[in-house]
Order: C-alpha cells, then sequence, then structure tokens
C-alpha cells in the first residue's frame, strides 16, 4: 500500500465521524420556544369569542418560527381553518402571534395579539367585527355594513346560486360565501391589491383557478360599486361571481377568458330578457361606429384598469359569443366545450363539440353582432 494510500485509510474514519457528528447534531434551541409554542397551540384551541357567529370548525395555528426579545416573543404561524358546510378543505392565513411572559425569572407565556404576518393580507376579522346572515345556500359575512345591507346581499345570494347551478349542471359545492367589507379599500386589503382595480366594479371571486379543492374561493362585494348597481344589475353581477365558483374546478390556464367571463355572463343573463343591443351597449356603440370586432376578446383585453369602454366590449362579446353558441348547439354543448377546453387545445374541444373551428365560430359570432347590433 502506497504512503498515500495508507493516509487516506488512516483520515477517513476520522472524516466519516465528524461529517455524522456535525449531521446528527441537534439544533441548538431556546428553552423557552418549547413553551411559547404550546402557549399558542392553547390559545388557538377555540376560535377568538367575537367569531362565536361564525360557524368554524378545525381552527387551529401552526408555529413555524419563533423570534424572542427578552419577556416577548412573536411566533409566525399558519392559520387553518374551515367555514362549516361550505369549505371542502382548510383555508389558510399566514399570522403572527405576539405573546409576552410576567417576571424576571420567566413566567408563563399568554397571547398579546394576533395580526397577519408582514406581505399577507388580512382577514375580514382584522377589520372589525364581523356580522353574519345564513341562508339555505350562501353565509354573508360583513364588516361595518347595517343589518340591511347584509340582509341584502344574502338575498341576491340565495337567488343566484341556484341560477349558477341551472347554467352549470355539474357537481360542485351548491353554495357560497360572500364577504362584505366597509370600502373599496377595505375589499382591496382583504385581496392584496391596489384599490384602483376594482374601482367600480360590484364584486369579483377569490380562488385558484383549476384547484381540486378551492376553499377560499369567496365573493368579495365591493360596497361602493354594488350601491351604484341597480336591482337587476345586482343579481347579474352576483349570479356571474358564483358561476365562477360553480365552474371553478373546470376552469384551468387553458381556458380563454371570452370562454369563462363570457360563460359566467350567459349564466347571470340566462333569466333576464334583456336583449342584446340592452345588454351589450359598448359593443354595439362600436359595431354601429363600423368598428366589427376582428376576432373573439383575447385575454388581455379583460385587464382592469385600462380602458373602461374596451373592457366593456370584452366582456360583452364574450357574452354574446357565449350565447350565440348556447342558442345555436344548445346549452349542454356549451357546458361541454367549456369542460373541455379546460383540459385540452381549444381547436380540439371545438371540432369535438361545435363540430368546427375558432375561424367559423367567430364568423358567426361577427355576422350575429351585425344582426343585433348593428341598427338601432
Amino acid at each position: 500500500m502506497s504512503p498515500l494510500h495508507r493516509l487516506l485509510v488512516r483520515a477517513l474514519p476520522l472524516l466519516l465521524s465528524a461529517l455524522l457528528a456535525g449531521c446528527g447534531a441537534p439544533a441548538v434551541r431556546d428553552p423557552a420556544e418549547g413553551d411559547v409554542r404550546d402557549a399558542v397551540a392553547a390559545w388557538s384551541r377555540t376560535p377568538p369569542a367575537p367569531l362565536a357567529g361564525i360557524p368554524l370548525e378545525g381552527w387551529a395555528y401552526e408555529v413555524s418560527a419563533v423570534r424572542r426579545d427578552g419577556d416577548r416573543a412573536t411566533a409566525r404561524a399558519q392559520l387553518r381553518y374551515r367555514l362549516t358546510g361550505y369549505d371542502t378543505a382548510p383555508a389558510g392565513s399566514a399570522r403572527e402571534v405576539l405573546l409576552s411572559r410576567d417576571g424576571a425569572d420567566g413566567g408563563p407565556w399568554r397571547v398579546t395579539g394576533d395580526r397577519p404576518a408582514p406581505g399577507a393580507p388580512p382577514q375580514l376579522w382584522d377589520q372589525g367585527p364581523v356580522e353574519a346572515v345564513k341562508g339555505a345556500h350562501a353565509l354573508v359575512l360583513g364588516v361595518g355594513q347595517s343589518p340591511q345591507t347584509l340582509s341584502a346581499v344574502a338575498a341576491e345570494a340565495e337567488r343566484a346560486v341556484p341560477a349558477a347551478g341551472a347554467a352549470w349542471p355539474r357537481a360542485w359545492a351548491g353554495r357560497v360565501v360572500v364577504l362584505v367589507p366597509g370600502s373599496l379599500e377595505r375589499m382591496a386589503e382583504l385581496l392584496g391589491r391596489p384599490a384602483a382595480e376594482y374601482r367600480g366594479m360590484g364584486a369579483v371571486t377569490t380562488g385558484r383557478v383549476g384547484a381540486a379543492a378551492a376553499p377560499a374561493d369567496r365573493v368579495v362585494v365591493n360596497p361602493e360599486g354594488w350601491t351604484q348597481l341597480s336591482a337587476a344589475g345586482r343579481g347579474v353581477v352576483l349570479t356571474h361571481e358564483v358561476t365562477h365558483v360553480a365552474t371553478r374546478t373546470a376552469t384551468t390556464a387553458r381556458t380563454p377568458l371570452w370562454l369563462s367571463e363570457g360563460f359566467a355572463d350567459w349564466a347571470a343573463y340566462r333569466g333576464a330578457a334583456a336583449t342584446a343591443q340592452q345588454a351589450a351597449p359598448a359593443l354595439g356603440r362600436a359595431v354601429r361606429r363600423g368598428e366589427l370586432p376582428a376576432a373573439l376578446p383575447a385575454d388581455a383585453a379583460f385587464t382592469f384598469g385600462g380602458d373602461p369602454e374596451a373592457l366593456a366590449r370584452a366582456y360583452e362579446g364574450a357574452w354574446l359569443a357565449c350565447r350565440l353558441i348556447a342558442a345555436k348547439w344548445g346549452d349542454a354543448t356549451l357546458v361541454s366545450l367549456y369542460e373541455r377546453a379546460g383540459r385540452e387545445p381549444l381547436a380540439t374541444a371545438l371540432e369535438e363539440t361545435v363540430g368546427g373551428d375558432l375561424p367559423g365560430l367567430t364568423l358567426a359570432w361577427q355576422a350575429g353582432l351585425r344582426a343585433e347590433l348593428g341598427a338601432p
């Protein structure tokens, strides 16, 4: 054996021993950290008293990190809970739990506060006392709203859920949670976006596209936009948003927005007597100016914060496209197209449902626009 080999043979056991010792050594943990975690666990066994009117279950804080500063501590945690009868999987929220203890020798830790983690949007109850209105199909939760307002929203939601279910005859929860914050700014806080993006809107829907379980799928009402709507307009807006909840698991990144937004509007207008002239005024003005759209609305056309007239034309054109498909090939064909478009190329989905292609559908849509919107 060469001198080099002898050196390696002698050094290798020492090297392995050092590596194993380093890998196996337990992490040094503040002795009080376990007490902090225990205090958070004990505190979070039941929801806070102000939430007693909300049907909650599975309420728990999972601590991921603890930071101590003398007799004060901050625990970073993930709050998990379900709204009983509405959530199929736990909803989540990143939180910070504040604790303190009395006595120089270290008394028991107690929770003194709870807030959203930095960068995380708040929960509705972070904005004030929550009032709940529960119906057969909807749970409405509001902050800073009158009982009359919440009851009116709940009544619209009770009508919207069956309407969405009639348009989407596929399995879904058949129930919806509606949040009504105190202002446009409070709404934007809940959604973690600038308020300007929601100005003029009546409501929006949260949730993950294509998620098998979308527990946080909520309809969030913009109280300022809501008051500007007529009674009929409120029904259309809420049914549109509830339809997004109903179709959530069939909607993926493949689904073109003209189909998802148009389907939601088609569901909302199904029971109404509105004509194309009445329900598509912006697009009607464009068609009468000779500005017939060259194609179905692109996804980018549905972006908020730009030209409101262009945005209105995109929504109206999407609705009329879905309305055309349902009128020409049947409601069931439109539903089937929606399902297929979420899991296969649009060209394939069109061929398997309407027996045509996108250029052919576009020509039929354009002809309908001329016929219905071309003359006052």
